[in-house]
């Protein structure tokens, strides 16, 4: 059983790191824990919980900026916002449930460090690019603060950009500044039934390459829809493709209208509205209820859209796989069972031009396997640097992204 550090401050929280860098103890850095399962397994003896950090600290809606200390609870985010109809434009995910964990229990800290965007992506970009301002803890037990409440207003190093996608390997964030947007008023999404996997990709690309502003792009084969909590989903008994539109009452109606008209070509079109629309971008955004059984490895793969139906039908010839389709065709999640790496040897000996990370599996299989997508040499001597430069004992989340990273 580790030894739990639980700051109550970022001084507290700097006073831990200290005691850690004058040992050389490794922390095994975390907000609630929900994604302790993503990367490598550090099993530490020390851990540092900052849920304690918690709190919103600034919200000027009018700014469209909001700032919290980093383990402040993402529902507790979501509900200041939605009182005042604004979101996260990136989508964040809860992962929790695919992870084994608790619903609604992340925090904003662990959403940033680990860089999480759902399908909006395609539209608004990563979690990186909504993120303003941070104050952190270096390995070296130095504070530092980078950017600031509006993007004018940053000078010198970007390091959320750096710290974004981190995994707290890099620095101990404490407080967070965000940037936020208006709330769509009408979210409607078209719906193209029954279409195999490669025509589907394509009806995609037409869709976002329309000048309708698609704000997400999705495709389930036949298994996931079933999998749906979304009555006209799982009923359809067929593949379901799915654009979705948001905006303004009467633009998302007429948009939609017009790319139903221009989508009739791949086949039968249909339209769910705002309840059942919202229930179905949450189950992609989320994806455990897509995925299937609890006991398959998850991997998320980055490709030229074209090429995903042919690696997922090459990858079903040697594998028992099951698949969805996010971001246009871009983002695969790809649920395998049965195979003691995981489909870590299959997958990136298929892969070709893209990346895969293995989003879930058992920690023996996590330690074993590359779960992040292996760097050119160039880039993993960058990475080494850069993490010598901010923890150069390597005390803050050792091995998580890779041995010795």
């Amino acid at each position: 059983m580790a030894t739990v550090f639980r700051p109550r401050d970022a001084g507290e929280a700097l006073e831990a790191v200290r005691w850690a860098l004058a040992g050389t103890h490794a922390l095994d850095v975390a907000g609630a824990g929900t994604k302790r399962g993503l990367g490598r397994p550090i099993n530490g003896e020390y851990a540092l919980d900052l849920s304690g950090l918690a709190g919103i600290t600034l919200y000027e809606p009018e700014e469209l900026v909001l700032s919290a200390q980093a383990g402040t609870p993402m529902a507790a985010i979501e509900a200041a916002l939605v009182a005042r109809h604004q979101m996260l434009a990136f989508e964040p995910p809860d992962l929790g449930p695919l992870l084994g964990q608790p619903a609604n229990a992340g925090t904003i800290g662990g959403t940033l460090a680990c860089n999480l965007a759902g399908p909006r992506r395609i539209k608004s970009g990563a979690a990186r690019d909504h993120f303003l301002g941070v104050a952190a803890i270096s390995g070296r037990a130095e504070r530092f603060k980078s950017g600031g409440r509006v993007v004018k207003n940053v000078t010198g190093y970007d390091l959320c950009k750096l710290l974004a996608g981190s995994y707290g390997t890099l620095g101990v964030m404490t407080d967070v500044t965000v940037k936020v947007l208006p709330r769509p008023e009408k979210t409607r999404t078209v719906l193209l039934l029954g279409l195999d996997d490669a025509t589907a990709v394509k009806a995609l690309a037409a869709a976002l390459n329309s000048p309708h502003e698609v704000s997400g792009a999705a495709h389930l084969p036949p298994a996931a829809a079933r999998r749906s909590a979304v009555s006209y989903v799982s009923g359809a008994g067929r593949a379901v493709t799915a654009i979705r539109l948001e905006g303004p009452g009467p633009s998302v109606a007429y948009r939609c209208e017009k790319l139903r008209a221009e989508l009739a070509v791949f086949g039968a079109v249909e339209e769910l509205h705002s309840h059942n629309s919202t229930a179905l971008w949450r189950e992609l955004r989320d994806v455990a209820r897509l995925v299937g059984e609890s006991n398959r490895a998850v991997w998320r793969l980055s490709v030229p859209p074209m090429a995903g139906p042919g690696l997922v039908a090459a990858l079903g010839r040697v594998l028992d796989v099951a698949a969805f389709y996010d971001w246009g065709g871009g983002l695969i999640w790809l649920a395998v069972a049965g195979a003691a790496d995981g489909g870590a040897a299959a997958i990136r000996g298929a892969l070709g031009d893209g990346h895969a990370t293995l989003m879930r599996a058992d920690p023996a299989v996590r330690a074993v396997v590359l779960v992040f997508q292996p760097q050119l040499p160039a880039l993993a001597a960058l990475s080494r640097r850069v993490k010598e430069n901010f923890d150069p004992r390597g005390i803050l989340n050792p091995g998580r992204m890779a041995a010795g990273v």
